[in-house]
């Protein structure tokens, strides 16, 4: 059992630590009246979001005494059972006489957390909770809170957070001119070494990114799966990043493995890459025409970083391009985006917004402009789709072939209108 004044002590810390915390503003938004459960990848920043969200109430007028913020990764609590959770909100209770809005950071930890949420929120107490385990999404739990809590999923920073962190509003009047300069430096940055709100305050950024992957690699993949070949699974990492822009069989996969010297069966390999994707590392991405077994055998798969992905790759610039597409599209339309396939290919089609988007560094080498054109073209006839898009590292233009007119946008512009 915990002790009641370790655990007081530790909710007055915790008090003047988030009221000392300096907020930039997250393009995240939350409704005052549902319970919420912030999951994603380690580092994106689903603790700052607790913090933004107390800060939020606090200027609606709620007092500190009725925010109860926790972080169960404090290592001065050991091994905490689901009877400590209760002694945690007895003896803030003890301590306050208010009816608190519990904000709890990594409470996976704790064994059957999920039924002390669903308690909280039957109370109609309001209930903020991060966790980098997928297992927070298991059909299990999700029966346990009962439509109680609303999922949301953290992504690292956007590029327009991102120049916000660094001081540029581009919501500003005239930003996009004023200060074209240092959002396209900033953009390099992004682009090679991702949106992951640390590594915006790093000099050695590989090294941290590098860092930060072996944890999630060690404690996320081969702790707690109880994964043996982790050399199998390393391969698997890194074929995956070298094949981000083409379908990935589980099948040739396998063989890749095995080849290296390692036998790995497609079992196996269909486990490692549904692995990857409970611990936010991998986005996996369909092919519409697929039937559903290609579906799920024949998927795409970005990574959540581009400075993740870039520590895998020697020759990076045109997967870092399309993956960074990628990552913008899944977090607005979640597995509502997709890829066509079929005989010809485009890189993503959106069925919601009607919109067909290929990904082309450059598109001064005749071949590839007939090529990427052609296939828009040719994909949108037969989907009935009028809006065609192609994203080019920094070239911006409009065509007109074929009844059909094709943008050609700029990343750092589309980026930021997207």
């Amino acid at each position: 059992m915990v002790n009641k004044d370790l655990i007081k002590d530790i909710i007055i810390e915790n008090q003047r630590f988030v009221l000392s915390v300096s907020i930039q503003q997250r393009d995240y938004a939350f409704e005052d009246g549902l319970n919420y459960v912030l999951v994603g990848l380690r580092r994106a920043g689903k603790s700052y979001l607790l913090y933004q969200r107390i800060h939020e109430l606090l200027e609606k007028g709620h007092r500190l005494e009725e925010i109860c913020y926790f972080n169960f990764e404090d290592d001065r609590l050991g091994v905490m059972t689901l009877a400590d959770l209760d002694t945690i909100k007895s003896t803030y209770e003890e301590m306050f006489d208010t009816h608190p809005v519990f904000f709890f950071d990594e409470i996976q930890i704790v064994e059957g957390w999920e039924k002390f949420a669903r308690r909280l929120a039957d109370q109609k107490y309001r209930v903020y909770i991060t966790g980098s385990n997928a297992k927070m999404l298991s059909s299990e739990i999700a029966t346990t809170l009962g439509g109680r809590f609303l999922v949301k999923e953290v992504f690292p920073l956007s590029f327009a957070e991102y120049l916000s962190f660094a001081g540029i509003d581009v919501k500003e009047k005239n930003a996009l001119h004023l200060y074209k300069k240092e959002i396209l430096r900033h953009l390099e940055t992004y682009f090679r070494f991702g949106g992951l709100p640390e590594v915006m305050n790093v000099q050695d950024k590989r090294s941290w990114l590098s860092g930060l992957f072996n944890k999630i690699f060690f404690g996320d993949l081969i702790a707690r799966y109880d994964i043996r070949n982790d050399f199998g699974l390393r391969l698997l990492a890194k074929k995956l990043a070298e094949s981000v822009k083409q379908p990935s069989s589980y099948n040739r996969l396998a063989n890749v493995v095995t080849s290296a010297g390692k036998k790995t069966s497609t079992d196996t390999v269909i486990d490692y890459v549904n692995y990857m994707c409970e611990s936010w590392l991998l986005l996996p991405v369909e092919n519409i025409l697929g039937k559903l077994a290609e579906r799920n055998t024949q998927r795409k798969y970005y990574f959540i970083d581009n400075g993740i992905l870039n520590l895998f790759l020697t020759d990076p610039e045109t997967s870092l391009l399309e993956n960074i597409v990628a990552i913008q599209l899944v977090k607005r339309w979640g597995d509502r985006v997709f890829f066509y396939h079929n005989g010809v290919e485009v890189d993503f089609y959106l069925p919601d917004a009607e919109k067909l988007i290929q990904v082309s560094y450059s598109l001064q080498d005749e071949e590839t402009l007939k090529r990427e054109t052609e296939a828009l073209i040719k994909v949108a006839k037969h989907l009935n789709v009028n809006d065609l898009l192609i994203v080019t590292k920094d070239e911006e233009s409009v065509l007109e072939k074929d009844g059909q007119t094709i943008r050609i946008v700029p990343l750092w512009k589309w980026l930021l209108g997207s």
